[in-house]
């Protein structure tokens, strides 16, 4: 029979693959400037509306000691990440990651999917020089587009599983011409595995967009059906589940990312299950990922996490960096 042995949570923004000299030449101010953005009470704003009323410490919050240090911080969590994925011993990984029309786009944006192909691929990297552009290449392939091994008996056992279990899912056997693995994904081949990929089970959460984005209650469902998927697998199989994704951007909320990370410690259902839609917009949509991670990994311990409250802008834009290890 299969065996849940593992959980892990991940953010995956360009911030992680961005170098500390990038951050420290503010590479994501005029993106940030640009975007249409949501303040912490779930109110579209734009930068200068933030910038306005931005705390009398937010430059400190951004000062190049600050910057510095937290770029190592991260560096560690994802090291200690990689090295807990390794030692875990894994048959296949399910990783659940939302897709920015990447493998879809608004002609067909399922609210669930699994994919049960062989293979997964990832597209080659283009030769761009410019902060933003260098970190975004380190997600895909240096040498030519290159296919990942996936896990199809134990997906379309999840996918008979959860179909038995109320949710209609969408699938997909093989990713069409010309499109590639997302972001959620290439992630964890890129910087969560050592040089022998663990097959994976791709499972995809429209967090993203509206209107068919699932509630957390619904994510935490699908991640405790995951769960009982897993322990129904006649296949012998060590299995793991990682969230790629959140928390909080473009705007850094670390008072909820924090009380996030400590409903995890605690396995609070009830935390998971009601949590604002509020807290839940533009990027911050990812940590519907999260949920899904907390209702799989239920029953195992959060051994450790790490949260780094990525602030990069005067506006206190930026992104909650943060991981997470079940055992």
């Amino acid at each position: 029979m299969a065996t849940l042995a593992a959980g892990f949570g991940s953010s995956h923004s360009p911030m992680l693959a961005a170098r500390v000299e990038d951050w420290l030449g503010g590479m994501f101010t005029s993106r940030d400037r640009a975007r249409q953005l949501v303040d912490l009470d779930g109110t579209p704003c734009r930068y200068d509306d933030l910038l306005a009323r931005a705390p009398a410490d937010a430059m400190d919050r951004i000062a190049p000691e600050r910057l510095t240090r937290r770029h190592a911080e991260k560096e560690a969590a994802i090291a200690r990440l990689r090295d807990d994925v390794a030692a875990a011993a894994l048959d296949a990984l399910i990783v659940v990651g939302d897709d920015q029309e990447e493998l879809f786009d608004h002609t067909n944006m399922p609210a669930i999917g699994i994919y049960y192909g062989e293979t997964i691929r990832n597209a080659k990297a283009e030769p761009l020089t410019d902060p933003m552009g260098r970190a975004r290449m380190r997600f895909l392939e240096p040498d030519g587009d290159a296919d990942y091994p996936c896990h199809p008996a134990l997906a379309r056992h999840l996918i008979g599983a959860l179909q038995g279990d109320g949710f209609d899912l969408s699938v997909m056997g093989g990713v069409p011409g010309g499109r590639f693995e997302g972001h959620a994904y290439s992630w964890a081949h890129k910087f969560c595995m050592g040089t022998e990929p663990v097959p994976i089970v791709p499972v995809f959460l429209n967090a993203y967009y509206p209107p068919n984005q699932p509630s957390p209650a619904r994510c935490h469902a699908l991640g405790e059906a995951l769960a009982r998927a897993i322990a129904s697998c006649p296949l012998d199989l060590r299995v793991g589940v990682m969230a790629s994704g959140g928390l909080s951007h473009f705007v850094v909320d670390e008072p909820f990312d924090l009380a996030f990370l400590d409903a995890l410690r605690r396995k609070d259902t009830a935390f998971f299950r009601n949590a604002p839609l509020s807290k839940l917009q533009s990027g911050s949509s990812e940590i519907r990922n999260w949920i899904c991670l907390a209702g799989a990994a239920a029953a195992l311990d959060l051994a450790w996490s790490s949260y780094v409250p990525g602030y990069r802008t005067p506006a206190l834009t930026g992104t909650g960096l943060a991981f997470a290890s079940f055992r």
